[in-house]
């Protein structure tokens, strides 16, 4: 009797110490190493997966010390690892779902494309797989924009954090929610295509806040007057749609054939040519009051507001000056 329970004594010792090896010994990854979890596996597969990736000693051991903490659930995601850690350590992570999160910044005025980029470089997914998703899922947006052909102009612009368990449907959708966010808070609920097309152009055409609405002003004015709106981001978006953009724009390309060329076509474009933020929504929805017609950079980044095309083409010239200055 006494010498099984020596042997007893020596197995629980034996156990105990190769518990103790396999899930309190720190590990370290050598690097960053990225695992990703997928839902639906096992916590026999999580642990197989962990050990390939070196993160934890033993997978067995790491086994065991779930089968007594059974109550705490592991979260499916990708996890980063970078330093040396416990099993135990390792478990409490995959417990509280500590996931790795993408960080993807989109900028106002990001078009579509821009938008897919920065998907795509971001590692959630591919750049023609986002596009694909921007023209399939246009029925997001359908009981604002019923004929929306994109998400175009409804991706809102802000900074994100995505993981990979999300598709890239469920990243559209986050920013379309986000978009309806904001134009609920600004009172945007009528003719939001129209709006949201025309704070598209405002958008492009410039990065001064305070400007904004005096070229919104300026795009009305030539709408309300039938002038053709010659709005020179929607000819390089005609051109982007097209694959032929060439990274800046010629007086050839004024001729492209499209409808969101505004030389060609007068009104608006059929659809917005960028994502919007709330400032150009708003400038689009409270155009200032102003009998302008037309607007040049003045090259220091603002712009020079004209009546007459006399007066605009002076404007022209002094811009041509500034430009050639040495």
């Amino acid at each position: 009797m006494r010498r099984l329970l020596t042997f007893l004594l020596l197995l629980a010792l034996a156990f105990g110490g190769w518990l103790a090896w396999g899930v309190l010994t720190p590990v370290g990854p050598g690097g960053q190493k990225f695992v990703l979890l997928k839902s639906g596996s096992t916590t026999r597969k999580i642990a197989c997966e962990l050990k390939a990736a070196g993160v934890i000693r033993s997978e067995k051991a790491f086994l065991v010390w779930h089968y007594f903490h059974r109550k705490r659930s592991l979260k499916a995601g990708e996890y980063l690892f970078e330093k040396p850690a416990t099993a135990i350590e390792v478990h409490n992570r995959l417990a509280r779902g500590d996931i790795y999160t993408h960080t993807v910044v989109i900028p106002e005025g990001f078009t579509m494309f821009d938008v897919a980029q920065a998907i795509e470089q971001a590692g959630l997914g591919s750049k023609d797989d986002f596009l694909k998703v921007v023209r399939d899922d246009a029925p997001l947006i359908h009981d604002l924009a019923p004929e929306a052909t994109t998400l175009e102009g409804y991706l809102f612009p802000d900074t994100y954090e995505f993981t990979r368990t999300q598709s890239l449907q469920d990243i559209a959708a986050v920013m379309v929610h986000h978009f309806r966010e904001v134009a609920n808070a600004i009172g945007l609920k009528e003719d939001v295509p129209h709006t949201v097309t025309m704070a598209s152009i405002v958008e492009k055409e410039t990065a001064v806040p305070e400007e904004r609405s005096m070229v919104a002003s300026v795009y009305y004015n030539r709408l309300s007057k039938r002038m053709a709106l010659d709005a020179d981001p929607s000819v390089i978006y005609a051109e982007l749609l097209a694959n032929t953009y060439q990274g800046a724009l010629h007086h050839d390309d004024l001729a492209t054939k499209s409808l969101y060329n505004t030389y060609r076509n007068p009104g608006l474009p059929p659809g917005p040519i960028a994502n919007p933020g709330r400032s150009s929504l708003e400038a689009a929805m409270h155009p200032a009051v102003s009998d302008y017609l037309y607007f040049v950079s003045d090259g220091n980044g603002h712009h020079r507001f004209a009546r007459s095309l006399e007066e605009h083409n002076r404007n022209v010239s002094a811009f041509r000056r500034t430009m050639h200055r040495p």
